[in-house]
């Protein structure tokens, strides 16, 4: 009988939209390449630009929040594992899987910290610096540490957020897994078809404008650190792409300035292999920046935070500059732009990164591994976790009777309009 995996997933995955879209296409990669058949179902709507799960041979369900249908749905489908994309998703139906299936293995994919990026994003706007130590009073990462106790295995895709989930909450390491982006190696036949230093010009950068840290690095670009770049380089551009740009971003575009909102890339790689320099000055965040992994696969190098290089080179040398000031990342995009030894040796350690750090075989394998374990011995490992049984207790007590009166409260509505 084959292995059945039900995603349940926030939203439908749109891989040219988010980083989050395509780990979402890894992760359907890696179960189906070893022979897990995949059921997709979302209370969300299908967008233009989602994914064709149906080409993939993926069954796709319309599923609804706060409805016992989930129950039947569950009942008769009997997943050998399920994943929840988000710990919210697993909030919402965690505690149904867990009522319904008992037997079956519980998967976060955590994307994110949401807790840390929310923090961040607190500490930024508020004009202060961060401690992690602000999140052990944070009610989101109350309700995420919880959601992560709760279920079999946790995804983490940056091994900063690893460390800080075990030093910090204390959460045991027999509940985590370690699963960044997972790449093919950058080979020298990719190399062929990239532009070399004197084809490229101007900088680049792209990312999805609904995301709150990418929004956030635009105005920062626009107010604190193009200026200073032009002032160093009067004829350089600054091309900025991404799905889904407001009103208020395209009122930013500003030809004269060399400052060009362009809104969705129809070739996102191409866009960025064309540019001689990223940037991404990302002042809060979480997870792996996607935009700074496609820079390192197109070849081209990038100037970032040190929260846009967390998790991502360990302890290899940055594929370009990493700098937290408006000056110094000014500075460094000079310097970069202009070098081209500096440019060379900067893109090298990109593909070291990329090569080094996520490669696909090797973190597949061990994931398998894992799970083939926790599913052999599903009864000890919660055993184990003892504090997590508590808190499904808890929660399937409190949030099921919630939803249930949420549904009557549906029900009863429908029946008097």
């Amino acid at each position: 009988m084959a292995q059945s995996l039900l995603i349940i997933g926030s939203v439908w995955p749109e891989p040219d939209s988010s980083a989050a879209g395509r780990r979402m296409l890894q992760l359907i990669s890696l179960f189906q390449s070893h022979g897990w058949e995949i059921v997709f179902a979302t209370s969300a709507s299908e967008g233009d630009y989602a994914a064709d799960l149906r080409a993939r041979d993926i069954r796709c369900v319309q599923t609804a929040i706060n409805s016992s249908e989930f129950d039947d749905f569950i009942i008769k489908l009997q997943p050998s594992a399920v994943l929840f994309d988000r710990f919210i998703v697993e909030e919402q139906f965690g505690w149904r899987v867990a009522e319904q299936c008992p037997d079956t293995v519980r998967i976060l994919d955590t994307e994110d910290l949401h807790c840390l990026r929310r923090a961040r994003r607190r500490a930024v706007q508020e004009g202060r610096p961060f401690d992690p130590r602000e999140l052990l009073g944070d009610d989101t990462a109350k309700r995420e540490v919880a959601s992560i106790l709760r279920c079999d295995i946790s995804l983490i895709i940056s091994d900063f957020e690893m460390t800080l989930l075990e030093n910090l909450f204390g959460v045991e390491a027999s509940l985590l897994f370690y699963l960044p982006f997972l790449l093919t190696s950058v080979e020298e036949g990719d190399r062929e078809d990239w532009p070399g230093f004197e084809e490229r010009r101007d900088f680049v950068t792209i990312g999805n404008f609904r995301h709150p840290p990418n929004w956030d690095a635009v105005q920062y670009l626009k107010q604190q650190v193009w200026p200073l770049v032009r002032r160093q380089l009067p004829q350089a551009e600054l091309h900025i792409y991404g799905a889904y740009p407001s009103r208020k971003a395209r009122q930013l575009d500003c030809p004269g300035d060399g400052f060009y909102i362009e809104g969705r890339a129809g070739d996102a790689k191409g866009v960025v292999r064309s540019g001689r320099v990223t940037l991404a000055p990302l002042r809060f965040g979480a997870g792996l920046k996607g935009k700074l992994v496609e820079s390192m696969r197109c070849g081209t190098p990038s100037v970032t935070t040190s929260i846009g290089a967390e998790g991502l080179s360990g302890r290899l040398p940055w594929s370009g500059a990493v700098a937290d000031e408006p000056q110094r990342i000014a500075s460094s995009a000079v310097q970069l732009y202009t070098d081209r030894e500096a440019w060379a040796r900067a893109q090298q350690r990109g593909i070291r990164i990329i090569n080094e750090r996520f490669d696909k075989e090797q973190f597949a394998d061990e994931f398998t591994d894992r799970l083939g374990t926790i599913r052999q011995n599903l009864r000890p490992h919660r055993r184990n976790n003892f504090i997590g049984g508590i808190l499904l207790h808890h929660t399937t007590a409190s949030t099921k009777y919630m939803s249930r009166w949420i549904e009557e409260k549906n029900r009863l509505g429908k029946e008097m309009e």
